[in-house]
This record gives C-alpha cells, structure tokens and sequence, in this order.
C-alpha cells in the first residue's frame, strides 16, 4: 500500500480494485469496440472480460470500501437534475465521491455495458446466432457506450477545470483533497 501522501489535505476517496477495475474496463471496453469482425476470438475475449470486470464491480459495489458503494446512488441520482443546473452557471458543489453527474453517468454505463456484454453473448448461441434485433442491439448499445466514454471524458476535463482539481490523476493514485481548492477572488 502506497504511504500517504504528505498534504495533510488529501484523503483516499477511490481504492486499488476500484481503480483497477475502472482502467480495465477503459481498455477492455476499447478493444472490444475496435475488434468486431476483424479480430473476432480479441473482440469475444474483450467482451467477456468487460462481463466480468462488470460482475465485479456490482459486487465491490455492494461490499467494497465506502466511495465504491452504491449506497448513495439514489440519493446522487435525485441532485442530478439540479446539479446540471448549477453546472451551466460553474456552481459545480464540492463531492469526494462521484458528483450526481458522475453518479447518473455510472448507472448508465453500467446498465448499457451489461446490456451490450449479454447480446453480445448471446449471439455467439445457437439460438440467438443472427437474430437481427440480437446484432442490432448489440451494436447500437455499444456505440452508445463508446459516446457515454466520451461524454465521461469531456465531464471530467470539464470538472478539472472547473474545480481546478485533477481527477485523472486522483483515479490513477486514488487520493483527492479533503476540501474544495479556494478560489482566487477578482
């Protein structure tokens, strides 16, 4: 385990698992969008790597450490709507864990993740090899996933900014600042 580091400000909000479950499915998901068709035995093993790591983190989702839980989803979920709001005018609040933007983006990737992992199973069946709404399912969840990847890539850019914080490196070393950076005044 890393030794914390020397601002007494930081705190570790993401964990090992988390994080590596997270980086996992970034490339994972990567592979198996780029590989279908041409690369076929990469594209299947990609697609049940993302089903497992997927297993995982509904699990450590359940019983992982306190910021991997889902326990405060519902409540995030509620403030999404809200937050957006504040968002437009740079109000963006103060979240050791997953903002409510964060929050709505990780059900919804988890759910279209599940989704495009399980048709893509499925058409590998007997029954289900070349069903037309099997294959078309499939591919349109998993554009749609690729464009939430983005979306995910473009808030977090946004929130860097916004709260002058780097959140990349804090999902890569796993420690973030317990308070909010203050702002210079004009």
């Amino acid at each position: 385990m890393p030794a914390r580091p020397r601002a007494p400000d930081m705190v570790r909000v993401w964990d090992l698992p988390l994080r590596a479950t997270h980086w996992a499915l970034a490339i994972f998901v990567l592979v198996a969008w780029f590989t279908p068709s041409t690369y076929d035995r990469l594209h299947r093993f990609a697609g049940y790597t993302v089903l497992g790591l997927l297993v995982f983190r509904l699990a450590w989702g359940v019983f992982g450490t306190r910021y991997s839980q889902f326990r405060t989803l519902r409540r995030r979920l509620r403030a999404t709507p809200q937050f957006l709001w504040n968002l437009r005018r740079g109000k963006t609040g103060r979240y050791l864990g997953l903002n409510p933007a964060g929050a709505a983006m990780l059900v919804a990737m988890l759910l279209l993740l599940a989704i495009s992992t399980i048709t893509g199973w499925m058409s590998t069946t007997v029954t289900f090899f070349g069903v037309p709404w099997v294959e078309d399912t499939h591919s349109y969840v998993s554009d749609a996933v690729m464009i939430l990847a983005v979306l995910h890539v473009l808030g977090v850019l946004a929130m860097c900014a916004l709260q002058r914080e780097n959140l990349v490196r804090s999902m890569l070393s796993g420690w973030k600042r317990r308070h909010a950076f203050p702002h210079k005044r004009d």
